[in-house]
Parts: structure tokens; sequence; C-alpha cells
């Protein structure tokens, strides 16, 4: 039970663990508005974390500088623009949709999409064929055919 208890206690402080005390801006609106940048933007060390939720010294140096730039009066989109312009576009969870991005963005849709093609006619080729119509019989034949019936029933 304690130790359960422990993990929990853990769990649900770890995401006040990167953001130290000193970092808090006075301003709740702005400290809020450097809490949500942070959620949108990568730990260039850690890679899965945001600078938020990283406590590598370089997410420290970012948080710092996300809540300098508000400070000064930046806008949200600003800020993001100069993070990314400083440390590339690594730094977005959610890189932008333009560019040479374009293609990360349309290679899922597009394989999807050759894939269905590309089953679809696997499948088509393999569908057995419709049974030939049988042959037409000449007169001949049919008059044969039912001589032969009729000696059989008897």
């Amino acid at each position: 039970m304690r130790l359960a208890l422990a993990v929990l206690a853990l769990g649900i402080a770890q995401g006040a663990w990167a953001v130290q005390p000193d970092e808090v801006l006075a301003d709740p609106a702005l400290e809020h508005r450097a809490r949500q940048i942070g959620q949108v933007l990568r730990c260039p060390v850690c890679q899965g974390e945001n600078i938020d939720e990283s406590n590598a010294a370089i997410s420290r140096d970012l948080r710092l500088y996300v809540r300098e730039r508000l400070v000064e009066g930046d806008s949200d989109t600003q800020v993001i623009r100069a993070v990314t312009d400083r440390y590339g576009e690594y730094v977005l969870f959610e890189p932008r949709a333009e560019g040479a991005n374009l293609i990360l963005y349309w290679a899922g849709p597009l394989m999807a999409l050759v894939a269905a093609i590309v089953a679809f006619l696997f499948l088509r080729a393999r569908r057995p064929e419709a049974a030939p119509a049988p042959p037409v019989l000449t007169d001949e034949e049919r008059a044969r055919l039912e001589a032969l019936m009729r000696d059989q029933d008897s």
C-alpha cells in the first residue's frame, strides 16, 4: 500500500520537477501562456518530453528564454518563431504543414491509397473466371443427343 502511494505521489509530482520556483513569472496570465508554449516545444536533448517536463539544462534555458520573450511583450507566435529560428523546426512537436514537411503530412494517406489500389487489383486478378457459356449445338448434334437420351430412357 505504501509503495502504491509513493508511486502515485511521484507520478503526480513529476510535472512539478521540471519548472523550478525561480522560473515562475509573477503574472499568472503570462505564466499560463509560458506553460502553454512549453507544451508545444520539444526538449532538444530528451526528444520525447516537452520543455516544461524535462529536467535537462537546455530545457531550463528554453523555459527562461520563453518567459523572457513573453515579459518583453512578444505574442505566443513570435515566441515560438524565435525559438524555432534559434534551434530549428526540430523543437516543435507538430511541424508546420509547409514546404518539405508536406511530404510527411501526405505520405501516410498516399501510401494507404496506393495500398488500397494494389489490394483491389490483386483481389480482382485472383477472382475466378466466369464459367464459359456452353457451346451451341448444331441441329444434327441436337438430334443425336435427343436420340441418345430416348435410348437411355428405354
